[in-house]
């Protein structure tokens, strides 16, 4: 239990300036706001979780290295599935979620291995290192792009794999290069243009659906380092496009 509740605070907190709320992390691991409120008692009183009653909930130190852990194995195992067993990015999630908590530590350590340490995950999130550093990055949410802006395209959130396998239909894919060309506000709409490797041509995309796709602009930076605890640690290290912070 008190492995899915750290990563998933800390999975509330990776993508948003906002601390994690006990809604939040009942809907994000599917269960009622009265069961989280129980179980973080537990979480508090074994020092993983700081949480004023009917206030913000935060990782302590322990918390947010347990969180890092947890979600580094998950992000691995994501990409094994795909990279090596030939699963598509939208049937991975679940799959991961089994597999991540039997998983030994030298398993997942040859697993990274293996993938040649990778920097992201099949949908564009962040792979923490083994020491807990986790680079960060400029991306915003697609839906942020003024009309005439062009990025490319960083991470799709896996909350909805339908979602998933549409904007794989439709060739918006990680590193994909896209323009917004107009926004129909009225009826909620995107008019994208996408480079060659997304199939050319425009596409139309729901609002709504924007804000699941994160997008480096074009002249923003790939990414820094943060170590556990979520402070700037350092400089770019490379490897694949980053991403960056918004909602999750």
């Amino acid at each position: 239990m008190a492995q899915d509740y750290v990563s998933a605070i800390w999975k509330c907190e990776e993508w948003s300036d906002g601390r994690a709320t006990a809604g939040d992390i009942a809907a994000r691991l599917g269960v009622a706001t009265s069961t989280v409120s129980g179980n973080l008692r537990k979480l508090v009183s074994d020092g993983l979780v700081e949480h004023e009653r009917y206030g913000a909930i935060t990782l302590t130190a322990d918390g947010r290295a347990a969180a890092v852990q947890m979600v580094r194995r998950h992000r691995l195992l994501e990409t094994y599935l795909v990279e090596r067993l030939g699963y598509a990015w939208d049937e991975v999630h679940d799959e991961a979620e089994h597999l991540e908590h039997a998983a030994s530590e030298t398993f997942i350590d040859r697993i990274d291995r293996d993938l040649g340490h990778p920097v992201r995950d099949p949908h564009g999130d962040l792979i923490p290192r083994r020491d807990g550093r986790v680079e960060v990055s400029e991306a915003i949410v697609l839906d942020d792009l003024s009309v005439g802006e062009s990025g490319t395209v960083a991470r799709i959130s896996d909350e909805d794999p339908a979602l998933l396998r549409y904007l794989a239909e439709h060739g918006l894919r990680l590193d994909a290069r896209i323009t917004v060309r107009k926004r129909i506000d009225v009826a909620g709409i995107l008019v994208l243009a996408r480079d060659e490797s997304g199939g050319g041509g425009d596409m139309e995309l729901g609002m709504i659906a924007g804000r699941s796709v994160f997008v480096l602009r074009d002249g923003d930076h790939a990414g820094a380092d943060r170590g556990a605890g979520g402070a700037d640690a350092g400089t770019d290290a490379g490897g694949s496009a980053g991403t960056g912070r918004a909602a999750r």
